[in-house]
């Protein structure tokens, strides 16, 4: 199969690395809107282009895994290059994905190319983990906890301030809440009694650190509705002992089963990722072989994770799945 990326950030590196340790894989070339000079790759033999090139290379790749930020790339790129490739995006706007899926769908149909979209682990494989989870126990309730980890779009949120150099803010689940979803005791959760956020900032020197701190915990969608702590450290520090970005998360679903409901069950998902980042990109590259082989079949338009067999997924056969898997 062969493998472009449009977008060399953190999510585009980690698609290359993942690439590396999927031998039915090539890298065929790396698309950006950057200076393409300015661009060095892991991948020894591999050309930078101009994203505005990308069209010429229509017949030289068979999926283009498509690395952008979900505020303001995808919806572009996406149907943009829908238009002439096989595309994967991790699209995660949740509220925003219906809309998303229909203007891919649109151009993807009329182009006769194939559309995966907001895959990754979340939408994406906790998202398949809720499908089965409600059609195992119909009876029941569903609760998702984040983290530990970075968040990105918070941590972006406390640079715009003024006066922040630098910012990390991690998203801790709330353990006593936790606890009592996995006791059975079906608790009903607002947002700040699932998580609390913990903020390590670097301030510009002479910053009015109570007027950062206020603005944090008071900012609305982002932090006022939780319990929120505000550490301010130097940049070394936070280079040193903040420099990755892990995150994880639990998804489970409580039910009950019974004539009279008289036994109770819990499912539970789990992630711990040293790198969010790179476990997306590898999340992506596995649906790009997914891709590949449903557009062989001759489907088109856009898809979610919902619509892709697990059979897709694996570089095994189905022989060797059903011998050792099953």
């Amino acid at each position: 199969m062969r493998i472009g990326i449009a977008g060399y950030g953190n999510l585009g590196r980690g698609v290359e690395c993942a690439i590396k340790q999927n031998p039915d894989m090539e890298l065929v070339g790396v698309f950006t809107r950057r200076n393409p000079g300015d661009v060095t790759l892991l991948t020894q033999g591999v050309k930078v282009y101009s994203i505005s090139e990308a069209v010429n290379m229509k017949d030289q790749i068979d999926v283009m895994i498509i690395c952008g930020g979900s505020a303001t790339d995808l919806p572009q790129m996406t149907p943009e290059l829908a238009k002439t490739f096989n595309v994967i995006d991790s699209f995660d706007n949740h509220s925003a994905i219906p809309q998303h899926f229909e203007n891919v769908d649109k151009v993807a149909r009329e182009g006769g190319n194939l559309a995966l979209i907001s895959v990754g682990w979340d939408p994406g494989m906790f998202s398949l983990n809720r499908v089965l989870a409600n059609a195992i126990l119909p009876k029941g309730n569903d609760y998702t906890f984040w983290g530990k980890g970075v968040s990105q779009g918070h941590s972006n949120a406390i640079r715009r301030i003024q006066g922040v150099k630098d910012a990390k803010q991690y998203t801790i689940p709330i353990e006593v809440a936790l606890e009592s979803v996995r006791n059975g005791q079906n608790p009903t959760l607002a947002s700040g009694e699932k998580h609390k956020r913990e903020c390590f900032v670097v301030a510009e020197e002479g910053a009015d650190l109570k007027r950062i701190e206020s603005e944090i915990v008071n900012m609305p969608a982002y932090f006022a509705d939780y319990d929120t702590t505000v550490r301010f450290i130097s940049q070394e520090e936070l280079h040193k002992e903040h420099a990755g970005i892990p995150h994880g998360g639990n998804v489970i679903r409580t039910g009950k089963t019974g004539w009279n409901e008289e036994n109770n069950h819990v499912i539970e998902y789990v992630l711990k990722l040293d790198s969010n980042p790179e476990f997306t990109s590898s999340v992506l590259v596995a649906y790009a072989r997914a891709a590949y082989r449903m557009k062989n079949r001759g489907i088109t338009g856009c898809k979610t994770v919902f619509d892709v067999a697990p059979v897709d997924l694996s570089a095994f056969s189905p022989e060797e799945l059903r011998a050792h898997m099953l």
